[in-house]
């Protein structure tokens, strides 16, 4: 599916529910670009960070919905995938037939939704984490009944935390999130084992560190900035024949090396999410 236009998001009424890591990342890039909505958190042990977008931007912050509350336009569903049968009896009030439910609940279908939370429309999301600093990334599926205003919608609230991409299947979101909606993890990881690997070779403890984490982040921002060269072309660029790099990605690129174990990593990840379903 090709990338949608954004919608202004003023005069709707918003409500996230849930505002942990994820919730909160999406909210603080939310808090950019929501001039004029209604937002309302709902969150019973909300971070300081939490606590802080909503004061700062005049969001209102409760513990739980009330039974006064009328039914939203949009509800962002941002709980833990098992905590959603206790969450969903709660928020029913908030979700009418006009409403549109974006759900970033792994593993969760539209069709586990539905059944408990009878919206009009609904869109499944996969973000991550950097999206609390606006360079995150999400997987999207609409649901048929999602209109091109309310697609428009949710791409305006995903695109706060970063680029959004969407498919036209929802089994692919499980994918997305095991690649992406997982990888900053594997990211950080490959910084702690570089940090240790640099340990392991004589290198003072905070000094590896602070070369491992450079060096993560400055190749990010390299592979950001040359966003039409390939990864492999990259690596290849710094890639002496018989040097040091070379002698390295030998022990990486082996048949036993880093490809066939992340491809193990994202699988288990992507079967993982199709086990939290139902």
């Amino acid at each position: 599916m090709s990338a949608l236009p954004t919608a202004e998001l003023a005069n709707l009424s918003i409500v996230f529910v849930g505002a942990g890591k994820m919730g909160s990342a999406l909210l603080a890039g939310l808090a950019a670009g929501a001039g004029g909505a209604k937002v309302l958190v709902l969150e019973p042990s909300p971070s300081p960070d939490a606590e802080r977008i909503c004061r700062e931007n005049g969001f209102e912050l409760r513990a739980s919905a009330s039974t006064q509350d009328a039914p939203a336009d949009v509800l962002l569903l941002a709980v833990k995938p098992q905590a959603l049968d206790a969450a969903a009896p709660a928020i029913a009030p908030l979700v009418g037939s006009k409403t549109l439910l974006v759900s970033i609940l792994a593993g969760k279908r539209i069709a586990d939704l539905a059944v408990r939370l009878p919206a009009g429309a609904f869109v499944r999301a996969m973000p991550n984490t950097p999206a609390s600093i606006g360079r995150g990334v999400s997987g999207a599926y609409a649901s048929e009944q999602t209109s091109a205003e309310q697609r428009a919608i949710a791409q305006t609230l995903l695109s706060a935390g970063g680029a959004v991409e969407w498919v036209d299947d929802e089994k692919l979101i499980d994918a997305v999130t095991a690649v992406s909606g997982s990888g900053p993890a594997y990211v950080f990881y490959l910084a702690e084992c570089l940090a240790a690997a640099g340990v392991a070779a004589g290198l003072p403890e905070e000094l590896s560190m602070r070369l491992a984490r450079a060096t993560v982040s400055g190749a990010g921002e390299l592979m950001r900035r040359s966003e039409q060269t390939a990864p492999a072309v990259l690596r290849e660029n710094v890639t002496s024949p018989g040097g040091t790099t070379a002698a390295a990605l030998g022990v990486l690129m082996a048949d036993d090396g880093m490809r066939p174990l992340l491809q193990r990593a994202v699988e288990a990840a992507r079967r993982r999410a199709g086990e939290l379903s139902g």
